[in-house]
């Protein structure tokens, strides 16, 4: 065991200090092969020390920051998603411009001397909407995502094959630094189907990821589910499981490598539940215990980042007592590095765990980044949603919102109601929130969260305008139910046991602030768009305080920087530097709430509170 630990710091000093820079990244990275229970890199034995870092979370301007502080970290490997839904928006549209290129991602971490384990999914979980599958799939009835549905798999080799054709160069068995690219994702705990996998596994090879190393990632119990005879499985494990997890992966797998492809360093945030705090020290010294096993590691998270527009997604298993649980727009994660790539008292228990194990020096950080805080300002213009409705869809029933080829956002469900009459307006299961109106007066809401299906009505005399407003929270990232990711209402609607008919839709998808109309300075009641202007000298990261403000988004220089809520725990929206100008940035927040006082401030500081409710 100790000649194995000496190799292996000998290995990572190398790629510690390995002069990697531009094309060259591309074929001459040294070859990774797997040896018994560990791995080689051009014929050494070979420890990977990874970090997670999802670059669709973190603003392409800092990437080279976040892979010197892996570095500085003493890590030698970076490990990413792929988020299918952001690269192919709409079926067959393919973007890899911007936040989105991961080829250069990938060559950004070449550059800082990291190998790269890509994980493209298409299921990658990840606390991201739907697990990144793209809404259009849901629109197809019947289609089953996660299943040898033909349909589903016809999709996901087209995807496959276009992010394949990005980074073909770039495996390493082409000369480049992606050292290893997984199969599906944790498929062991939603399903047993071997078919399934062993097709899934055929569309990696057909695209040609296998020139890179193939593997699965399960939990200690779930790799009978999802693991493939001919693939390298590694496990995953949340802190004080390192012991058993690895003892259970070396009882279904002798002889093979030993690695923790998810070691949860951290957690996530669900809305009106605490802001997570797990335990460094513990989770340090289990890290160096591995380490020092000669086991290889990978930290989920390093740094978390933010699931900026409508990105997060949410939880709901089966078992008795759960609930959909939507996820907050921030990924902070309780990592190393904070939501804006800060060490956390996090960094340097794992840093000097890291150097203890491997020997290994790492080098300094890089110049820390610059925060400002920014003084307050009312947002003195105000739109209502009722002066900003597209035009209506006529259907006799209200449809999800993936009918109306609708991707995220909110959708507005309007019919006519004639009274006196008085009882439930039933909505069914709410996908996610709804605000329910009569002639534009709030009449109650219903919460998917909180398991609500209806709202009281009391009709007067004559005829009403009955408006259902429902958001989409995030589509369900885990669990057997993600399969049917419809948003919007996806039941019939009965007041007092009748079932209405006769409905408009206006798909509300909030693509851009640009188009709204309708803009005054005097006080809008109800759902409604504020505007103003955050005066910057200098562009620094800076957290949006959206104290003043009960439940919706906000566009800073038109970037959809995420949701708010005012149950918590998060209550500012991480606007980075980048994303910034010198001298006016213009601000607009929609909220379903009546704003006393539009405002917004800059902080320096993430920002918490306990959560407001449960």
């Amino acid at each position: 065991m100790v000649h194995k630990i000496f190799f292996a710091s000998l290995a990572l000093a190398f790629a510690l200090t390995l002069p990697v820079t531009g094309a060259a990244a591309e074929n001459t990275w040294p070859s990774f092969a797997t040896e018994a229970t560990g791995f080689t890199r051009d014929g050494e034995p070979y420890q990977i020390v990874s970090g997670a870092i999802h670059f669709q979370r973190i603003p392409r301007a800092y990437w080279k920051d976040r892979m010197q502080k892996a570095r500085a970290l003493g890590l030698n490997t970076v490990e990413t998603y792929v988020f299918w839904n952001l690269v192919e928006p709409r079926r067959g549209e393919f973007d890899f411009r911007g936040d989105n290129d991961v080829a250069a991602f990938v060559r950004e971490a070449a550059a800082q001397g990291l190998n790269v384990i890509l994980r493209p999914g298409p299921y990658v979980c990840a606390e991201w909407e739907a697990g990144g599958y793209p809404a259009w799939l849901f629109a197809e009835p019947g289609m089953r995502v996660r299943s040898r549905d033909p349909r589903f798999l016809a999709a996901s080799a087209a995807y496959l094959k276009a992010v394949a054709d990005q980074v073909r160069p770039l495996l390493n068995g082409n000369g480049g630094p992606i050292i290893a690219v997984q199969v599906e994702n944790e498929y062991g705990s939603y399903d047993d189907d071997h078919a399934y996998m062993q097709a899934n596994r055929e569309l990696f090879v057909q695209a040609g990821f296998d020139k890179a190393l193939l593997f699965t990632s399960d939990g200690a119990d779930m790799l009978a589910n999802g693991t493939l005879p001919d693939t390298l499985a590694v496990v995953n494990f949340a802190p004080g499981e390192a012991k058993s997890a690895f003892e259970k992966l070396e009882k279904f797998q002798p002889g093979r490598p030993r690695m923790v492809g998810e070691y949860w360093a951290g957690w996530f945030d669900h809305w009106g539940k605490p802001h997570a705090n797990t335990d460094a020290k513990q989770q340090a010294e289990e890290l160096e215990w591995m380490l020092r096993q000669g086991h290889s590691v990978n930290l989920y998270m390093f740094v978390g980042g933010t699931s900026f527009g409508f990105m997060n997604g949410a939880n709901f298993q089966n078992n008795p007592g759960d609930h959909y649980a939507p996820q907050t727009t921030s990924y902070d994660y309780d990592a190393a590095l904070d939501e804006a790539g800060r060490p956390t008292p996090k960094f340097a228990p794992f840093r000097d765990a890291i150097a203890r194990a491997t020997g290994v020096q790492p080098p300094p950080l890089p110049a820390p980044m610059r925060f400002a805080a920014l003084p307050q300002v009312a947002l003195r213009e105000s739109a209502s949603l009722w002066d900003n409705l597209p035009e209506p869809v006529a259907s006799e029933t209200p449809l999800p919102m993936e009918a109306y080829g609708q991707d995220y956002g909110y959708i507005l469900y309007r019919t006519t109601v004639t009274g006196p009459r008085k009882g439930e307006l039933y909505l069914g299961e709410v996908r996610d929130y709804a605000r329910v109106y009569l002639d534009r007066r709030l009449a109650g809401s219903a919460e998917r969260r909180l398991q609500q299906v209806s709202v009281e009505l009391d009709v007067p005399a004559g005829e009403h305008t009955l408006d259902v407003l429902v958001e989409n929270s995030g589509r369900i990232n885990y669990g057997p139910r993600m399969a049917d990711g419809r948003a919007g209402l996806v039941d019939p609607v009965l007041l007092d046991g009748e079932r209405l008919l006769g409905w408009q839709a206006f798909p509300l998808p909030m693509r851009s602030p640009d188009t709204l109309q309708g803009w005054t300075t005097a006080k809008v009641e109800g759902p409604a768009f504020h505007r103003g202007s955050l005066r910057i000298a200098a562009p620094a990261d800076t957290w949006l305080d959206m104290d003043a403000f009960g439940k919706g988004f906000a566009w800073a220089n038109g970037r959809n920087l995420g949701r708010h809520w005012n149950i918590g725990p998060q209550r500012g929206l991480y606007f980075p530097a980048p994303w910034q100008r010198r001298g006016d940035n213009h601000v607009v927040v929609f909220d379903l709430d009546s704003v006393a006082a539009a405002s917004v401030r800059g902080a320096p500081e993430p920002l918490w509170s306990e959560p407001a409710d449960d």
